[in-house]
């Protein structure tokens, strides 16, 4: 289990769960009570800017006109608590669309309530605005919002497209007071239901309706299933840094329609296995058809690369020689137009195209490479249960040599064999083995991640100067190659330069900018004026470091993983000449301070000796998956650490 405090619920239709209702809400559109009008706080959450009073989804199969549509009916209404702070008066409705058909919506109205002013959402203040070729959206904002203000929409959407009933989510940006989903499904459509979040429902109540979907022609009606979830008091989802998607966490509910059987009894299967998933990519065009260039690439790749026996150095060649090749188009272009042999001579292309070729270039000097189906942080972890493939967003390439497996993305021109981009380091990722069937793969980050810094310094007049040393490995290495890349040199080293007062930087001397396989590499020497107060003078050690500037764990509890993606070890020294002109007036105390079951730890060592100041700060994380169970700890931790970095100097007194 990868998710902390996370319920998976999978319902097949007909194994149903009865419960009795309890405290199921009536609500009547456009008449706010007079306790909702008069509400200026909510007692559970003093700090939110505003609550959901109450929302429902009534999604229902019908018969409208002759066509079986998904209709979908929802009512929302949010009381508005501290306007200066509100961000949700912007709504969006989303709605899917092919080149045959789309969603239709109707029935909308939109009011924001202020005591008995009522003040409509214009017909002109609703925008239609296109996402891509299957999306689309209706936006409108509320107007006259202040605190006190209740705002209250509703709208309908049909649909022909009956396997995208969503879902509903339970949990959001604001807390709710209460959140109900219904469905009315005839029983010939099949839906899993997958329940997540740490929420209990309040109910969950499974039924079947007799006779209630009818047909012209067919003389025996259809029964349905009706269901309600519904939830009460669902805390605000508080999102923070070092989490995965929030659609991992939040309280929600899905539907996948996994099989339909017409009135004829013939059965059409949607949700699919693996196996009809792999027969099915292996001969799509813009997949697995593009893995058929084997001898395409066999031209370009030199022939000394091809015949080398070394297979990690031929395939690092292979690596290199294809990411340089090409420019990323900023396209991901994972499930259409993927041509790799047009991108490979347009020396541009998407990721798929990119990483399709490096898979071709690969397989063509006898290397064991695959198609690599992945989902990143920002999109949620892919079902396991069973296949969705929507959940997948991105391609990589699985290669093996001997008993090592790599991931490797060559759309990233700063990544270094056997890295992948931060954003895909979301816990595992499906191999396409078409000849053995596929697999699931954890994501194993590079190990070393490294910043190290070495300063050699001398104080004189109340001036510190000097010449320092830094060296960053993996992650830490790719972190500046791309600022570098989005920046330049010279805005990089005024950045460097902004985290202390007067510090100049000179000499700066860039090593292995683009030389991937060897880590970075930075010289420079520094001048700066330390704070002084009479005869003492202030050092702040740690100017150089920053890395770790504030505690990124803010939150009261968090009940959800803790991802920071990567192990990390961060080493610090500085040795400080006194010049037999100053002397160690304070030194802080050396300390230790350790995560629970070795996940990491903090030491910082001080020493004064023959005129000279030496500091030695060592930070390790050697786990980067906290469950939430240890959040406290991990925030303790860092604000331990947090306290050495800013609010320990070495005090000097002149002698």
């Amino acid at each position: 289990m990868y998710i902390s405090k996370i319920t998976v619920l999978v319902i097949v239709l007909f194994n149903f769960i009865f419960s009795y209702s309890q405290g199921q809400e009536k609500i009547e559109f456009g008449k706010p009570s007079h306790q909702e009008l008069t509400m200026n706080s909510f007692e559970k959450d003093p700090d939110a800017a505003g609550v959901v009073l109450y929302e429902k989804g009534q999604y229902t199969i019908e018969l409208v006109r002759n066509y079986i549509l998904l209709v979908k009916e929802v009512h929302v209404k949010t009381k508005v608590l501290d306007a200066s702070k509100f961000k949700e008066s912007t709504i969006n409705l989303y709605m899917y669309k092919t080149n045959d058909s789309r969603d239709k919506l109707k029935n909308i109205k939109a009011i924001t309530h202020n005591g008995n002013l009522q003040t409509y959402v214009k017909e002109d203040a609703y925008f239609d605005i296109d996402v891509n070729e299957n999306w689309s959206k209706k936006r409108f904002t509320f107007p006259n919002i202040k605190d006190g203000s209740i705002l209250e929409y509703k709208y309908t959407i049909t649909t022909p497209f009956l396997f995208n009933l969503g879902g509903w989510d339970f949990q959001g940006a604001l807390p709710k007071i209460y959140s109900e989903f219904n469905t009315q499904i005839p029983a010939n459509y099949r839906y899993n239901r997958a329940l997540y979040g740490s929420h209990d429902l309040l109910i969950n109540e499974s039924k079947i309706k007799k006779d209630c979907f009818s047909l012209p022609q067919i003389t025996q009606p259809g029964d349905c299933e009706v269901t309600i979830y519904a939830m009460k008091d669902i805390p605000a989802f508080k999102e923070e840094k070092y989490m995965l998607a929030k659609e991992n966490y939040i309280a929600r509910v899905d539907y996948e329609l996994m099989t339909f059987y017409d009135f004829r009894g013939s059965k059409e299967t949607f949700s699919k296995t693996w196996k009809d998933v792999d027969k099915e990519f292996k001969y799509d065009k813009d997949l697995g058809k593009q893995l058929n260039n084997n001898s395409y690439f066999e031209n370009i790749i030199p022939e000394n690369v091809l015949s080398n026996p070394d297979e990690l150095e031929k395939a690092k060649k292979i690596y290199y020689q294809i990411q340089q090749h090409f420019n990323w188009n900023g396209e991901h272009g994972m499930f259409s137009h993927s041509r790799v042999k047009k991108a490979y001579e347009n020396m541009s292309g998407s990721t798929s195209e990119i990483n399709l070729s490096l898979i071709n270039a690969l397989q063509a000097a006898n290397l064991d490479a695959k198609l690599v189906l992945h989902s990143t942080r920002e999109n949620g972890l892919p079902n396991t249960s069973f296949p969705v493939i929507t959940d997948f967003n991105y391609v990589l390439v699985y290669l093996k040599i001997g008993e090592n497996d790599y991931l490797l993305d060559a759309s990233d021109n700063n990544l270094p064999f056997g890295l992948i981009p931060f954003n895909a380091l979301n816990v595992q990722v499906r191999v396409m083995d078409f000849k053995k069937g596929s697999f699931w793969f954890p994501i194993k980050p590079h190990k070393k991640n490294i910043e190290y810094i070495n300063a050699q310094l001398s104080i004189n007049d109340d001036i510190i100067t000097g010449n320092v040393n830094e060296m960053h490995t993996g992650y830490k290495a790719l972190e500046i190659r791309n600022e570098l890349n989005s920046s330049n040199e010279s805005n990089y080293i005024v950045k460097k330069e902004s985290f202390i007062n007067d510090l100049e930087i000179n000499d700066y001397k860039l090593e292995n900018k683009n030389d991937l396989s060897s880590n970075i590499k930075e010289t420079y020497s520094i001048n700066f004026s330390p704070e002084t107060a009479g005869n003492s003078v202030y050092v702040f050690p740690y100017f150089l470091q920053n890395s770790i500037t504030e505690n990124p764990f803010k939150l009261k509890e968090r009940n959800y993983l803790v991802d920071i993606g990567y192990p990390i070890t961060n080493t610090y020294m500085i040795t400080l000449n006194l010049n037999n002109k100053y002397e160690v007036e304070q030194m802080p105390n050396n300390k230790k301070i350790k995560l629970m079951n070795d996940a990491g730890d903090c030491t910082v060592i001080y020493s004064n000796k023959d005129g000279k100041v030496n500091l030695r700060f060592s930070f390790k994380l050697n786990d980067y998956r906290f469950e939430a169970t240890n959040y406290q700890n991990l925030k303790d931790f860092y604000n331990q650490v947090i306290e050495i970095l800013t609010k320990e100097p070495i005090v000097l007194k002149k002698i």
